[in-house]
């Protein structure tokens, strides 16, 4: 199986501080690898690395068979993954002077140099695809939350992505809005989507994840399968973790 991500010995710095320790991480294809730790623990930081956003100070990194480079990076290499990963933030970030449909033709039309007509007809589809057809003039301001990160989704999703990035996507939604993210995700590791996932829904990642990642203090302390780790976590630290955050 093909690996999308490569990380060997990976090491990240802000300053003084270690916030990433020898990461050895592969995300094989088609695989959808939940991250789970506690705030703080280097989780958001990891997958920030995957497509550039946060510079790595030693080791190797490679996305789809493009190496990026420690501290520089690589220009060329970079450009390519942009282009090949979608990445969903907590924030929705869409642009509000713009309407739903407007914001998802920016990507295929800056990024894969798609006409007008052709951009059109990907958000129309896309939207459909996340459950808000019916929703493509209005402006994200209009929207509730929930359907908010759905459009973020379709906005990742326009660049034909072969790998998404969600970066604890339903952490700014109220509890009635998480399950309808969490739905359109579902479907993506249904569809074979390659997906990495930071999040705190617990019940999210026993039921969709191929392997479960647990971070403490930026090193990698366990993974396995769901079931495994869950019911059976062999680190202490993991067990501590689990028994806080299963038991509310």
């Amino acid at each position: 199986m093909t690996d999308i991500v490569n990380m060997k010995g990976m090491n990240k710095y802000f300053g003084p501080l270690h916030v990433l320790k020898e990461i050895d991480l592969t995300v094989a294809k088609g695989e959808v690898v939940v991250v789970i730790g506690a705030s703080g623990s280097g989780k958001s930081t990891l997958i920030r690395c995957v497509n550039g956003l946060e510079e790595f100070e030693s080791g190797e990194l490679t996305v789809d068979g493009h190496p990026l480079a420690p501290r520089s990076g690589n220009p060329q290499s970079l450009a390519e993954i942009r282009k090949e990963v979608g990445m969903v933030f907590q924030q929705f970030n869409l642009f509000p002077h713009l309407t739903v449909k407007q914001n998802i033709m920016l990507a295929p039309k800056k990024v894969k140099d798609a006409s007008q007509s052709e951009a059109s007809e990907i958000a129309e589809r896309l939207l459909n695809r996340v459950g808000i057809g019916n929703q493509a003039d209005k402006y994200p301001t209009h929207l509730s939350g929930g359907q908010q990160q759905r459009v973020a989704i379709a906005r990742a999703l326009a660049m034909d992505p072969r790998l998404m990035l969600f970066d604890e996507p339903t952490s700014a939604l109220d509890p009635e809005m998480i399950g309808e993210v969490l739905d359109v995700m579902r479907e993506l590791a249904k569809e074979g989507m390659t997906m990495m996932v930071v999040t705190h829904e617990m019940g999210f990642a026993r039921e969709v994840a191929d392997r479960v990642i647990y971070i403490h203090e930026g090193r990698i302390v366990e993974e396995g399968k769901p079931a495994d780790v869950f019911d059976n976590p062999q680190n202490e630290r993991t067990q501590a973790f689990l028994s806080r955050v299963l038991a509310h």
